[in-house]
């Protein structure tokens, strides 16, 4: 098994490239202990980076994230974000702890700005300066950015601190690199890419069939593999099955080769134009 690569962010934190998403996670409790034992052994696996947000089962992904990492928050990189309605100074520092008492622990390893909203990004920017002066937070950045709001926001008191804009990428959604990704190479931010596999929308794809069949992998080793080749990309597929973790996992091991790149290149065509920001 590879070992796990990993970025190194402008806070110097270290964040491996490969990690699991939480969406949709805590909101039946039937499926609760499921979701932790999936993560649990994703983090056996050495998928240590864990994204969650408060919006997810309204803060129920939270409480199947504490409950996968008790006992092993130091091997354990941990994102979540706040909703846009809470990001004034006073709220996002309330719903920064609302976050960590559902995690149980005592910092998050990136706090994000979920998406952008009313409140100017000054009062937000604040908030996560004052909660990374208390500990509470070690870096924070933001999700669902397009190129003039990170201008906007690197303009502003903590702006050229963001260490990362997590937003959707996939075979199928690449219009952040016509602008976005180069911007974001420019200033040294990562970019987290999020519903690698389109929400399972993928795994139907017969170009994507045959690439498959072709290596001995699944579709979604595959979508998730060339994400995995791009520069300065993290990736956080989700799922709470763990076979499909242990898939997810291998697919850092799935090397793909020029032909194929160039024939999901031709599939896929990367933007020849502007693109409009895209979000699920």
């Amino acid at each position: 098994m590879t070992i796990m690569r990993t970025l190194k962010l402008l806070s110097g934190q270290i964040i491996p490239v490969l990690g699991m998403g939480t969406w949709q996670m805590g909101e039946r409790s039937r499926d609760f202990a499921t979701e932790v034992a999936a993560l649990r052994h994703g983090i056996d696996l050495g998928l240590s980076l864990i994204d969650t947000a408060e919006m997810y089962g309204e803060g129920g992904a939270e409480k199947v994230v504490a409950q996968a990492i008790t006992n092993r928050r130091t091997e354990v990189f941990l994102v979540s974000k706040v909703y846009p309605h809470n990001a004034s100074k006073r709220g996002t520092i309330a719903a920064c702890d609302r976050t960590l008492k559902r995690l149980n622990t005592d910092y998050l390893d990136l706090y994000l700005l979920h998406w952008r909203g009313s409140v100017p990004l000054a009062e937000t920017l604040e908030a996560f300066q004052t909660l990374q002066q208390a500990g509470k937070i070690r870096s924070y950045g933001v999700s669902n950015f397009d190129v003039e709001d990170m201008e906007e926001s690197a303009r502003l008191k903590g702006g050229t601190e963001i260490v990362t804009n997590q937003v959707l990428y996939n075979l199928t959604r690449r219009g952040i690199e016509w602008d976005l990704i180069p911007w974001c190479q420019r200033h040294r931010i990562p970019i987290i890419a999020y519903s690698p596999i389109e929400q399972g929308r993928l795994v139907n794809h017969r170009s994507l069939q045959a690439i498959a069949q072709e290596r001995g992998a699944t579709i979604s080793q595959i979508a998730i593999a060339w994400l995995l080749h791009q520069e300065n990309v993290i990736v956080i597929p989700k799922s709470s099955q763990i076979n499909h973790i242990e898939q997810n996992r291998a697919a850092l091991d799935l090397k793909l080769s020029l032909e194929e790149l160039a024939m999901l290149d031709a599939t896929f065509p990367p933007p020849t134009q502007p693109v409009p920001l895209q979000m699920l």
